[in-house]
């Protein structure tokens, strides 16, 4: 009852415990959380990794094996907590002197302009101390898509497309590069 109440990181099941066997126990919990299973019973492995197990250890589990298993989850948890990194709600910019915050929903798209970048906010522009390459390390990418060597546009934001131009909500319209198209296809299909 615990578990249906509290968030767990990480579970250590077997196959059979009392009451529920490990697996059914994975199956009827709503936040399933991490698990590696050790167990006698090479048996049910497979429905282990269908239930999307980190790792399903035979005892008597060597030092060598478990540390292995420990490995897994690691790798597991940099993968998730990239994915966390690419749903940050702001960005900060330089802007003249100072850093300011821009909220990345609010963010149209940007314009390269020299050694600088225009961010656009509906109406509203503002000049980045930046060029689009610098820029584009810090940008979500599953959120903003460069569709020309000078532009990036918010994916959240194209209202319309073709092979030769994208429309955002605001009824600007930019030009697809040659280079892009195919990238600008795959995103906004």
């Amino acid at each position: 009852q615990r578990l249906a109440h509290q968030e767990i990181d990480l579970l250590f099941l077997d196959i059979h415990m009392p009451e529920l066997t490990g697996l059914e126990l994975l199956k009827v919990l709503k936040n399933v959380p991490k698990a590696i299973i050790i167990t006698a019973y090479p048996d049910y492995a497979v429905q282990g990794f269908e239930l999307d197990v980190i790792d399903y250890l035979i005892k008597p589990v060597a030092k060598d094996r478990f540390i292995k298993a420990l490995d897994k989850l690691r790798q597991r948890m940099l993968i998730e907590s990239s994915r966390n990194i690419d749903e940050k709600k702001f960005i900060i910019l330089k802007v003249e002197r100072e850093n300011r915050k821009f909220y990345l929903e609010d963010i149209r798209f940007f314009e390269a302009f020299g050694n600088y970048v225009k961010l656009w906010e509906s109406q509203k522009k503002t000049l980045i101390n930046s060029t689009l390459k610098q820029l584009l390390v810090d940008l979500p990418k599953n959120q903003f898509t460069q569709i020309h060597k000078s532009y990036v546009v918010n994916n959240s934001k194209v209202k319309a497309f073709d092979k030769q131009k994208v429309i955002l909500i605001d009824g600007h319209q930019i030009k697809i590069g040659s280079t892009f198209r195919k990238k600008s296809e795959e995103v906004f299909k």
